[in-house]
């Protein structure tokens, strides 16, 4: 589907994703998804927090993988910091 989205999870990324390649992997999904690369500004909003959802999902989501194992290592998400994140 979103081919120029890549996995996030180790070893295929050797470190940690950062919030960045995060929220980049969201941004693309919803831009698939939705079809509109920039909303036009009645749907701005919308489209912004499908992105920090998805985001928060996908923290979420690496933070509790197991690898062969073992937890992912590093993603702690503090679900605090997440929402100032969104609120800011």
């Amino acid at each position: 589907m979103c081919r120029s989205i890549k996995t996030l999870r180790p070893p295929v990324l050797p470190e940690e994703a950062t919030d960045e390649d995060i929220r980049a992997a969201a941004l693309q999904y919803v831009r698939k998804v939705s079809g509109f690369r920039a909303p036009a500004a009645h749907n701005r909003e919308v489209f912004d927090r499908a992105v920090d959802a998805i985001a928060e999902a996908t923290a979420e989501l690496l933070d509790g993988l197991e690898i062969r194992g073992q937890r992912a290592a590093g993603r702690q998400v503090d679900s605090r910091q997440t929402h100032s994140r969104q609120a800011g």
